[in-house]
């Protein structure tokens, strides 16, 4: 028996060519309700490899209610950082016996709508969402009842389960290791004004700054997008006045940036400029110089909420993780050593 390519093949067809009935077809598809003989489930089998049959996998897991794939939207999956969550998440998804359908929002609030109605449609189980801009489309994913779990801070107000570490106290710290080193004058290169998540670490640098007397310099607050680009943007910016002596980049990307720029008018890190990040990848450990940077137990957080997804009952939960400094050279420590993820 030939199809064409253009005919797919259906359980008809495959009944005809074994000699049975449809339903018997579907018994061995299913591996029941009902048993079927042995003689006969070889039939229907060495039927379905004649006429090249293939079960409808989205009928077959709407019957079953569960079509045994989760949705991931991110932001930006070329940002490194994020790439390495994606990473994790699909490992612990696979080891879950779901596969991971991935969103890439490009930075863009409209298009990640767009991938949020696509993934609903589609029924995955759950979603795993970071929003472009921290204000997420809550009210779509909730009128649907598609369990959904944040990773990063949002409004308490939403109501939606979240797993986050601490930016602010985050970016607070890695500020506060660069005033232990006895630096004075510290900007900070951070992402659009606007985003939640760039109000936060500057609200860190700032407090780090107030505590220990130190003046919040508005003239070395440098906002750019979170990219190698904006970094090298904001440093050349930057080294149009007066330089500070140690910069907070409030991730890797624009860290990276950074160091080309300064590195382009002979500026050396950290004798020059010192320099420390958020959001490390292993990036910053094998970059010359190392950088010091807080970094995210990133398998840690991406096991719980595959696990909060699995283990769903509507209940909204939170869940804040331990971020930890990885020491490098970039702001003037003695060597390095990546460290493991206790903080």
């Amino acid at each position: 028996m030939t199809q064409s390519h253009s005919q797919r093949v259906t359980r008809s067809d495959v009944a005809k060519e074994a000699g049975t009935s449809v339903a018997v077809v579907s018994y061995v598809i299913n591996n029941g309700p009902r048993p079927v003989a042995e003689a006969t489930r070889q039939r229907v089998l060495q039927a379905i490899k004649k006429t090249g049959y293939r079960p409808n996998g989205i009928a077959r897991a709407l019957a079953s209610g569960s079509t045994h794939t989760y949705g991931l939207i991110a932001p930006d999956i070329s940002n490194p950082f994020i790439a390495s969550m994606a990473h994790a998440l699909q490992h612990e998804a696979f080891a879950d016996g779901k596969v991971l359908l991935l969103g890439d929002a490009g930075d863009n609030s409209g298009r990640e709508r767009e991938l949020i109605n696509n993934m609903l449609y589609r029924q995955v189980d759950g979603l795993i969402y970071t929003s472009v801009d921290r204000h997420p489309y809550i009210e779509l994913i909730q009128d649907s009842g598609t369990p959904c779990v944040m990773l990063d801070r949002v409004d308490p107000s939403l109501n939606v389960s979240v797993i986050q570490v601490d930016e602010q106290l985050a970016a607070r710290q890695v500020t506060q290791h660069l005033i232990d080193h006895g630096y004075r004058d510290i900007g900070i290169i951070c992402g659009p004004r606007e985003m939640l998540n760039t109000q936060d670490r500057i609200k860190g640098w700032q407090l780090a700054l107030e505590e220990s007397s130190l003046s919040v310099n508005p003239s070395w607050i440098f906002s750019t997008n979170y990219t190698r680009a904006g970094g090298y943007e904001a440093t050349k910016r930057m080294l149009q006045g007066v330089p500070p002596r140690a910069l907070f980049a409030t991730n890797e990307q624009q860290a990276l940036g950074c160091l080309r720029a300064l590195a382009e008018q002979g500026l050396h890190v950290p004798q020059d400029v010192a320099l420390v990040c958020f959001n490390a990848t292993q990036e910053s450990a094998y970059n010359v110089p190392s950088l010091t940077a807080v970094r995210q137990p990133v398998d840690k957080m991406a096991r719980a909420a595959i696990d909060m997804l699995k283990n769903w009952n509507g209940e909204v939960r939170r869940i804040e993780f331990e971020f930890f400094l990885q020491v490098g050279e970039s702001c003037g420590c003695q060597g390095h050593e990546v460290q493991s993820e206790t903080r």
